[in-house]
């Protein structure tokens, strides 16, 4: 499993919650708390926003704790809303084009979880794209690929969270069918330059940790507690996914959602 941090707030340099706190996403690639694993070491990413509108992205298969390329530019970049991300691969080589987070247009998105059976369905899941989203499709993990459906479903015109939601139900469907024992366990973030929104879903009770804080400067979402003051961190709870924006955040459980019918 891998760990991420996605803010949304004043601009601040990205080390701030990077690199610098007790527990950062840094301290996390060597030292996890909460993963099925300790170490995250197949490669690290940063997307953040800023000027021109799509955001820009520095993905690299290195371990994090290795990369000086990751300290300076966590020291030098600020921004308003970005992500980052250890992994901990779970299918797919360890090739920057596998590391997190991705980007299309002006949407940015990281994951940490599985598709159960995901190798059986790979096949199943990838046909379900439209030929002109398929040719984004540059790595080869499940990670990438439920971006890419999102992105379809939001083209229909679907609101994210329902897309997202969406795609986690239809996959969460085949997987099922498939009979694959293995469960889907998906916490995501997802950002589109002006709102960020994170999924914490799971086909069994037992999805990776997500978290939250949020004060007059900004809102965190973190795998896990970046500092020792864990009473002001939130667990965002099982089947729950939350929207924020510069002003405040809203957390709603999945069952509050009306999803539409429509087939990709």
């Amino acid at each position: 499993m891998c760990r991420f941090v996605a803010y949304l707030g004043q601009p601040i340099p990205l080390d701030t919650l990077v690199c610098q706190p007790p527990h950062s996403l840094l301290r996390q690639s060597q030292h996890a708390a909460e993963a099925q694993t300790d170490t995250h070491g197949d490669g690290f990413g940063l997307g953040w926003y800023g000027t021109p509108a799509e955001p820009m992205v520095y993905r690299d298969a290195a371990p994090a704790w290795s990369s000086q390329k990751l300290q300076t530019l966590a020291a030098k970049m600020r921004s308003g809303l970005f992500f980052a991300h250890v992994r901990a691969a779970t299918d797919g080589p360890t090739a920057p084009v596998n590391c997190h987070p991705f980007q299309l247009g002006r949407h940015l998105f990281m994951h940490n979880g599985q598709i159960g059976g995901y190798a059986g369905l790979r096949a199943e899941l990838e046909a379900l794209l439209p030929d002109h989203l398929y040719e984004f499709r540059r790595g080869s993990t499940d990670s990438e690929l439920m971006f890419l459906l999102a992105i379809a479903r939001m083209e229909l015109g679907e609101e994210p969270i329902r897309a997202v939601v969406y795609v986690f139900d239809e996959v969460a469907r085949r997987v099922k069918r498939a009979r694959v024992p293995e469960p889907l366990r998906f916490c995501a973030a997802l950002a589109d330059g002006k709102v960020l929104y994170a999924f914490r879903l799971s086909t069994d009770k037992h999805p990776p940790s997500l978290y939250l804080r949020g004060d007059d400067e900004g809102t965190v979402i973190a795998s896990e507690p970046l500092d020792h003051d864990r009473a002001a961190w939130t667990r965002v709870p099982t089947g729950s996914v939350v929207r924020v924006t510069r002003s405040a955040y809203m957390v709603q459980r999945v069952e509050e959602l009306e999803l539409q019918n429509t087939a990709f």
